[in-house]
């Protein structure tokens, strides 16, 4: 429908404009063409009907020969009567003498009539006479003392000069109608190469919305046209590229829900078949049931805390805090779990306290967040190392891990939400995204660096507090 409306819209509002102004233009050159033949045809009428008159004028004023011969002989042998008749008018205003020799059909007189009475010496008729279209002329020459003369006339048909004004005409239309065909074929060229390709592209884009993320544009040209369809396909690549990012999400947190729910279950009924009576086993089992649900309810937290990210209701409550303290406290909940695995946990620290303005509980979280990955992606036996340091105004945490490290085409994605570059391993691929908002919001930074096969460090940098800072609550979501 909107490839019809602009090809529509293109012939309305173009093609009809150049068709009127081809329209115009034809008109006024048929005008312009016809003034000048018939401008030309007039002012040799009277060019000749001057030298008529002045010859008659010359013949009144020589008295040695008879007027009357002499005018008639001079009709008779007119010089131009192959080109234009000449006739004598009378004092009665009738036709005498005519360069023909016959007397016309049709006599009127509508030239001689306007010379008579406009005033003036002369007078033009264009019109039919006899049934052709003729252009005539007539000059008064009034000879005192002679009535047989009162004006010439001359008559000249307009045949040829309108036959030649209309071919004339007949190709500027041809030319104008070339013109329009030249006009539509450039149309449809444009129409196939730009309207044609906007349909495409709708359609494409189109069944994109539709979920069809494998639709794909042809770029056939290195234009604006061309350019469109490369983000276009750009746009498909990332839209499915996140719906599986999505998707995967949507299996990891499925997997990592079920995995504590089955654990929970399985110890509840174990616990409830026993009646209690094994109390090592009691013990055991509920211990697994706290730590399971604990990390349960970690899991729920951190996708609410995306949730409120996502929609601007991060809230942080920023305070005068130290730093090092709260990631000491994370080090420290790592550590048996680390020795479990078999990875060496160590911390590294100025072992000076260093604050910041910031929400101890948020820092905490990110501390958490990325040692807890650093132990994650951690064979057994490999080490895993936090460092704490003051450089300059800022406090630099560095983590840093010798596990299988981040392929290179996976680490630009690594903060973005849902991605997960190693979908073996347990999370939701939405906690170093948390993270990095989190670092972001206290005015920091958080980079990852990694080596594939080597290791990853995560490096946390941090606004020192200095004493002209204010204690601030961010208010700027609700949460």
């Amino acid at each position: 429908m909107a490839v019809k409306k602009i090809t529509m819209r293109w012939l309305l509002n173009n093609f009809a404009v150049i068709v009127l102004i081809i329209i115009l233009a034809v008109v006024a050159a048929g005008f312009s063409i016809s003034n000048y033949h018939y401008n030309n045809v007039r002012q040799t009428l009277s060019s000749r009907a001057d030298i008529v008159g002045a010859a008659v004028t010359q013949y009144a004023q020589d008295g040695a020969l008879d007027f009357s011969s002499q005018v008639q002989g001079y009709v008779a042998s007119f010089s131009q009567k192959a080109r234009m008749e000449l006739m004598t008018i009378d004092g009665e205003g009738k036709i005498g003498l005519t360069s023909s020799g016959f007397e016309p059909e049709d006599k009127r007189l509508d030239d001689y009539m306007e010379a008579i009475s406009g005033g003036g010496r002369s007078g033009e008729y264009v019109g039919h006479l006899g049934g052709q279209r003729v252009m005539a002329f007539t000059l008064l020459t009034p000879i005192e003392g002679e009535t047989s003369l009162s004006a010439i006339r001359l008559v000249t048909s307009l045949e040829n000069v309108d036959r030649q004004i209309a071919a004339i005409i007949t190709g500027m239309v041809l030319l104008g109608v070339c013109v329009l065909f030249l006009i539509l074929f450039s149309s449809s060229y444009f129409i196939s190469s730009i309207v044609n390709p906007v349909g495409q592209v709708g359609e494409t884009a189109r069944r994109i919305a539709g979920g069809d993320f494998g639709a794909r544009l042809v770029k056939k040209n290195n234009d604006e046209i061309g350019e469109l369809c490369d983000v276009i396909n750009y746009m498909a690549e990332e839209l499915g590229a996140a719906e599986k990012m999505k998707n995967d999400f949507i299996s990891s947190v499925s997997h990592e829900l079920r995995t504590p729910l089955t654990a929970i279950q399985g110890w509840s009924e174990t616990i409830l078949a026993d009646g209690g009576e094994d109390k090592e086993m009691l013990g055991r089992g509920m211990g697994i049931i706290i730590g399971e649900t604990t990390r349960l309810s970690d899991m729920v937290e951190e996708l609410l805390d995306f949730s409120r990210m996502q929609s601007g209701r991060l809230k942080l409550i920023r305070t005068k805090t130290d730093a090092v303290a709260e990631l000491s406290e994370a080090v420290m909940m790592y550590t048996e779990r680390a020795r479990r695995d078999g990875i060496a946990l160590v911390f590294e620290d100025e072992d000076v306290t260093v604050t910041v303005n910031g929400d101890k509980n948020r820092l905490r979280q990110v501390f958490v967040n990325v040692i807890d990955n650093a132990v994650k992606y951690s064979d057994s036996g490999g080490k895993v190392t936090v460092t704490a340091r003051v450089d300059g105004d800022s406090l630099v945490i560095a983590v840093a891990d010798k596990g299988q490290g981040i392929k290179p085409e996976d680490l630009p994605k690594i903060k973005t939400k849902f991605y997960k570059a190693n979908s073996t391993r347990r999370g939701s691929g939405i906690g170093l995204a948390v993270a990095d908002e989190i670092v972001t919001r206290h005015d920091g930074a958080l980079t990852i660096d990694s080596v594939y096969g080597a290791g990853t460090t995560v490096t946390i940098t941090l606004p020192v507090f200095k004493g002209d800072d204010l204690a601030q609550i961010d208010t700027s979501g609700q949460g």
